[in-house]
């Protein structure tokens, strides 16, 4: 009998246990409870919702409320990513396959109750504006978690689903505006984490936002944006900007390209495109995500171009840290199939720019084979990425009132695990390289040979962030002194890498020419 008491008491003790523990990962939020799971310390809910499901009738339109609901929902598994083609073999998704159902969002929280007023992280995924999930490793929260900082990832939608215009949908609008439906999410969940993150032991005042490449567009979007005002204090960018010319198109213009997506679909009207299946609509857009469907400025959202906002000083008056990495584009990109001499050089640069080719020459060209590599390779990644970060970063830094602080991430990553050469992938950063550094997140990519060198430069570059979205300046004990960029003059740059330093800027005059010629 005594054995029987004492099992009994081992089992009551067991779901007593269960119990609690499932309580005190129950977090009660403005529509309802919420359960997420325990990973050694950190609280991971996953897959809420913020946004009503954009479906049907509201399919190309602004998010909606969540319906609230009933009981306890779990909260223990991504949601399903939004609609989109298999473009970029890099990304490795977690998510609950692929839906118009899409809006959800994912928090990684230390605090042990909601009375700690921890600094919170909202990042955005890159992709282009046409895939990308907040699911995806590298993305990743826990690490950043750990560092004392509520982490974020966002759901948005993407491609056709996200960034569609048409004047019948700016006609049903109240706010006679179409298109730019993936940054209102953006937006949406951003006033989400308003109402809701002190429940999760965040501060609701010390929000930061973060993102790279399409990312990065988005955040130099919402700061742009009259939705995001007073609803984040501090920014980072990396590798891109909405304020290089081109990045977005005036409403007329996208209507244009949304009646020519209409009749790619055979579709003679907006009622008639709602009510295809979202696989068909996909379907459909393939191949045509880079033309179609471009960040408007529809009145609305953007109520002008993202540059002469900033000019104007009408954007988030916030700190920022933003840069771009050594090799966002590559040489081959300029040359095709032709050799990187200096004649081919000169003839791309005399093709490409006519009359202007001798001042692109005298900026990018060079006497060696080595040199004009570098100059071609320097080229393609200005325009497109270096430039347009660079302007957002200097527009901000003379109307923006808070400190401004670039870097210039360098590090290459290592050779691919099983590589017969040891050499490291590229001679320069790739676009999108230094992610997993950022967030501390270089265990979940198993792909590369990581060294300790690169676990170096993680600790930097994490922490250079950390200090950041905690106090909106990224000095701090261990790490290279940062000064912010100065108006109208050169600007110091932190160089990211093993040997971080700060160095004055060395191609300004480059930047200045692009201003102006592009």
């Amino acid at each position: 009998m005594m054995l029987v008491f004492l099992l009994l008491m081992v089992i009551t003790g067991v779901i007593v246990a269960q119990q609690i523990s499932a309580k005190s990962l129950q977090v009660k939020i403005a529509d309802g409870i919420v359960e997420g799971v325990n990973a050694s310390g950190i609280r991971i809910y996953k897959g809420i919702p913020f946004a009503a499901p954009p479906v049907g009738e509201l399919r190309w339109k602004a998010p909606q409320p969540v319906k609230s609901w009933a009981g306890t929902r779990k909260a223990h598994k991504f949601g399903p990513r939004a609609m989109q083609r298999p473009l970029f073999s890099d990304m490795q998704f977690r998510s609950d396959g692929m839906s118009e159902d899409c809006l959800y969002l994912n928090v990684w929280t230390p605090a042990k109750s909601s009375k700690e007023r921890l600094p919170v992280l909202v990042y955005f995924y890159g992709g282009g504006l046409m895939t990308g999930d907040g699911s995806e490793y590298r993305y990743d929260g826990e690490n950043m978690s750990r560092q004392g900082i509520v982490a974020i990832t966002v759901n948005y939608r993407v491609s056709v689903f996200g960034f569609f215009a048409h004047p019948e949908l700016t006609k049903e609008s109240p706010h006679h505006a179409s298109g730019n439906y993936g940054l209102m999410d953006q937006a949406a969940a951003l006033q989400w984490v308003k109402q809701n993150i002190a429940a999760f032991g965040g501060d609701p005042d010390k929000v930061t936002i973060a993102g790279e490449s399409a990312g990065s567009f988005s955040v130099s979007a919402q700061m742009a944006s009259p939705l995001a005002k007073h609803l984040i204090n501090g920014a980072i960018g990396e590798s891109g900007s909405l304020l290089a010319k081109g990045r977005v198109v005036p409403l007329k213009d996208a209507e244009a390209l949304g009646l020519k997506f209409a009749a790619i679909a055979g579709a003679k009207s907006l009622e008639e495109l709602r009510k295809l299946p979202a696989e068909q609509v996909l379907e459909y857009s393939a191949n045509h995500e880079w033309e179609l469907f471009p960040v408007t400025v529809d009145g609305y959202f953007l109520p002008k171009a993202p540059d002469e906002v900033y000019a104007a000083g009408e954007q988030s008056k916030i700190p920022l840290l933003a840069g771009w990495n050594s090799e966002e584009g590559h040489y081959t990109s300029v040359f095709g199939d032709k050799e990187p001499t200096e004649a081919n050089f000169k003839a791309v640069l005399e093709k490409t720019y006519g009359g202007k080719s001798g001042e692109y020459w005298k900026l990018y060209g060079g006497t060696t084979v080595e040199a004009i590599k570098q100059g071609a390779t320097d080229l393609a990644s200005d325009n497109f990425i270096g430039y347009g970060t660079w302007k957002w970063s200097d527009l901000q830094s003379k109307t923006g009132s808070k400190p401004v602080y670039r870097y210039f991430y360098t590090h290459s990553r290592p050779a691919l695990k099983g590589a017969k050469d040891n050499s490291p992938e590229s001679a320069g950063a790739v676009h999108s390289a230094e992610i997993e550094y950022a967030m501390g997140n270089l265990p979940t990519n198993k792909f590369y040979d990581w060294q300790p060198e690169d676990y170096t430069v993680s600790q930097i570059m994490q922490g250079f962030f950390v200090n950041f979205i905690k106090t909106g300046n990224p000095n701090g004990t261990g790490l290279p002194a940062w000064t912010p960029v100065k108006p109208n003059g050169p600007a110091e740059v932190m160089i990211i890498d093993v040997d971080s330093r700060l160095e004055t800027e060395k191609h300004r005059d480059r930047y200045l020419f692009l201003d102006k010629n592009l």
